[in-house]
Formats: structure tokens, sequence, C-alpha cells
């Protein structure tokens, strides 16, 4: 669904992203997370078109974004992290108003509001004046008021910030029936356990790069990270395991091996078939239940300690 490539942003003084390149897959929820300062508020900016990039673009179902905004703002909506509501109006007010900004048409406004609020259990609400609401609730307005127009792809930055463990937990749980309604979603927050409890992938971000990009575990992901135990290191084993059909983003430490696979348990037994047969000393195959706050720590110490050019 989005596409970006080769992404340069700069201020005058900065350059805040180094020719970034991921993609984002329709149907997915998308982790984007970094430490502060990484750059994660800019690329979303750019990736909805409110910042232009000194070069690159960002394609949204094939169409650039910064050549054709309208069209492309008319299928997202985006969140950022200070958000605001009109205390003075209900919340049906706001709904509504937000609804004409967005170009819904007025014979279809009343059941787009209803809509939204149903999704964001705030039916009952609609009377009521948005700055009487509770922090969770207002959250809550204005993610609906994103979604009011009803887009297929929706931008969050930091949407559980300020919000106590029952409202937070209230908002994953929301964000997932999002995602099984069909929208995609993009999330950036500093909350790696709850990401981990949604989220189908990850991007890590570190000094305005790209440094990872990966499927996680469960069953919303495409693909399965497995962990493969040998009885005795293997010569080759990246070679041999990404020449593999399904195979992606190895990992070998020693007796332990890490990668992604796509398929289903017939092609798992197949793998190991062929495993076996290359003279690998398999001692166990499972799911790999590293924690997403696991592999980002990991994977920011991996890069923290790869030497630099000096130009970067």
């Amino acid at each position: 669904m989005i596409d970006v490539k080769n992404l340069i942003f700069e201020y005058p003084t900065k350059r805040v992203l180094h020719d970034i390149d991921c993609v984002i897959e329709k149907g997915s929820i998308t982790a984007l997370v970094g430490p502060n300062g990484a750059g994660k508020t800019t690329l979303i900016r750019c990736i909805v078109g409110l910042h232009a990039p000194y070069s690159g673009q960002v394609f949204f179902d094939g169409d650039d974004v910064h050549e054709h905004p309208r069209e492309c703002h008319r299928r997202m909506a985006y969140l950022s992290d200070v958000f605001g509501v009109y205390d003075q109006l209900s919340v049906r007010q706001c709904l509504s108003y937000t609804a004409r900004a967005y170009g819904v048409v007025s014979i279809k406004i009343q059941s787009v509001v209803e809509a939204a609020a149903e999704r964001l259990g705030l039916t009952d609400r609609l009377h009521e004046k948005s700055g009487a609401l509770s922090r969770g609730l207002r959250q809550r307005l204005a993610i609906a008021q994103a979604i009011v127009h009803e887009p297929e792809f929706l931008v969050l930055d930091e949407p559980a910030s300020g919000l106590d463990p029952e409202a937070r937990h209230s908002l994953s749980q929301l964000l997932v029936n999002l995602r099984g309604g069909g929208m995609t979603l993009l999330v950036s927050s500093h909350i790696l356990a709850e990401l981990e409890g949604y989220c189908t992938d990850m991007l890590i971000m570190r000094d305005g790069r790209i440094i990872d990009s990966r499927a996680l575990k469960g069953a919303a992901s495409r693909a399965r990270r497995l962990r493969l135990d040998m009885a005795q290191p293997t010569a080759d084993l990246n070679t041999l395991l990404e020449a593999q059909a399904g195979v992606s983003q190895v990992v070998v430490d020693g007796n332990v091996a890490s990668f992604l696979f796509e398929g289903d348990l017939s092609a798992r037994h197949g793998l190991l078939k062929n495993l076996i047969e290359d003279g690998v000393a398999i001692a166990g195959l499972s799911e790999d239940r590293v924690a997403l706050q696991d592999a980002y720590i990991a994977q920011i110490h991996e890069y923290d300690s790869t030497p630099k050019d000096a130009g970067q």
C-alpha cells in the first residue's frame, strides 16, 4: 500500500532522513519504533504529504503522495501526537464538522458520523461536550475524527501517550478492530510491550535511517519467525537457509539460527527434510519467541557497534 523510495529530508542546517526505503503492506499494523530524535515523526509527515522531501518519493497504491496530495488524503488519515478537539462542541458536532472538512457529501454526514461513533464506542456520548470527556474518551474522539471519512490508511503518532493502563488496553483492542475492518495502520510508539500485542510488522529507525524491517510473530503476521537449534555449528548455514523457498532475514549465532519462514506445516516439513539432506545437525525447530523489545534493543546495539563511514 505504501512504498517509500530513496526518501531524503533535510532542514536548512541538518539532514534528518537519509535515503529511506520501506514498504507498508496492505492490511498490516506496522510499528514504527526508535529513540527520540530518530526521525519517526518527520518520516510520518513525509508519508502523509505534510512535509515535502528534499528528494525521493512516497507512493500510496501507486499514486505519488506529493504529486497528488488531495486524492491521497481522501483515502488516508493522520493523528499527530498532539491532537485537539473543539471543547465547546458536542461529539456529534465535532465529527460532523470534520466530515464536512474532508469533503463528505451532506447526505452522508449523519451516517458516517454515527458509524465512526459506533466504531469508537462513542454512540452514547454524541450529545456530550467534548471538553467534558476524559483523556481516554478525547483520544477516542480524535481517532473518530481521523476516520470519519472512512480512510483506507491510518497513521497514529504516539497514540497511547498520557493514557492510563486501562485506556491503553482499550486503544490496542480498537486498533485491532480497525484492522479487522479492512484498515491499514502505521503506529509510532515507545510502548513496545503493547505494540507487540497487535502489530504485524516493525520498522526500526536510528539516526534518520531504517535499520531493520521485519514481520512479527503471531497469527496476524504473513510470515513466522522460526528458531533452528543445531547439535553443532554448520558451515555456510546462511547460504543453505537463504536458498530454501520461503526463507528470509536469516540470523545465525553459533548453534542457533533465526529466520522468517512463509509457509504452512507441510512446507516446514519440506524445509527440515532439505536441511537434513544438506547435512545440518538439527536438534529442534520452533517459533522464535523473542519479544519485540528484545529484538529492538538487539538491533539498536548491532547498529551502534557497526563502524560508520566518516560521511554518515
